[in-house]
């Protein structure tokens, strides 16, 4: 008898690029992926930052690389990874929020959020799609969505709005894409302690809250999401595309 081998986790020969990589969730995927393998070139505005990461990355033994781009500005995006081999691995993260209740939301807080979270992701995932697809590349797109793409918040209307656009784009990208042997998947994590999400626990009452809806009981961390981000880049998710890994801790289970 010969038994099935389970599919490898490793990403050794795969070039990545992680997009708001200076901190936090993105950090943390870039070093998941360095971990397991792959080339990762980190992309943020802040040049300090992703080039102290990549650093870091090398100085493990992985190889990684910074790139200083905003990625709002799609054209500098599409330049920039058009110049580039193409990608096997996009994790699609950059993103903001600014909460507040509905009926104080500003036409600055909504353009704000919808250009990074929704236009900026759009793009970024066209450029590097586009890449594979010339290259013919099978590469693996993930999204970092949230649980808000799954349910409502409040004083979250805008945040909600673009994360369930995350959802809905997430699975079209995987019909139009899977012909090409592209796949294209989210991860929707709950409240992560990162620098975005560290001032709100200064709210004792909004910190009691989420921990209540959290069924494990605690707040998440990078490392929470880090095996789920490894995961759907590698061969182990082979037949997996157009749907959520929802990291939430069971919030999202009631």
């Amino acid at each position: 008898m010969v038994l099935p081998r389970t599919p490898s986790l490793r990403l050794d020969g795969r070039r990545a690029l992680v997009t708001g990589a200076g901190r936090g969730i993105g950090l943390a995927a870039a070093a998941a992926l360095g971990q397991a393998g792959a080339h990762v070139v980190l992309v943020a505005r802040t040049a300090a930052e992703i080039e102290a990461a990549a650093a870091e990355i090398r100085a493990e033994g992985g190889s990684a690389e910074p790139l200083v781009l905003d990625v709002t500005d799609t054209a500098a995006v599409s330049a920039a990874i058009s110049v580039r081999p193409a990608f096997d691995i996009l994790v699609n993260n950059a993103g903001t929020n600014r909460p507040r209740p509905f009926l104080e939301v500003t036409e600055d807080d909504y353009d704000a959020i919808t250009t990074l979270n929704l236009r900026a992701a759009f793009f970024a995932a066209q450029a590097v799609a586009r890449r594979m697809a010339e290259a013919g590349v099978k590469g693996s797109i993930i999204h970092i969505s949230s649980q808000m793409g799954h349910v409502g918040g409040q004083r979250r209307t805008v945040y909600c709005m673009t994360k369930h656009g995350i959802e809905g784009l997430t699975k079209a990208m995987a019909i139009d894409l899977a012909p090409l042997g592209i796949r294209v998947n989210s991860i929707g994590p709950t409240f992560i302690d990162t620098p975005l999400t560290r001032p709100f626990w200064n709210d004792r009452a909004f910190h009691d809250d989420v921990i209540r809806r959290i069924k494990l009981g605690r707040l998440g961390t990078v490392e929470d999401l880090m095996g789920a981000v490894v995961f759907l880049a590698s061969d182990a998710a082979a037949l997996i595309t157009g749907t959520a890994l929802v990291v939430d801790g069971g919030w999202t289970a009631e």
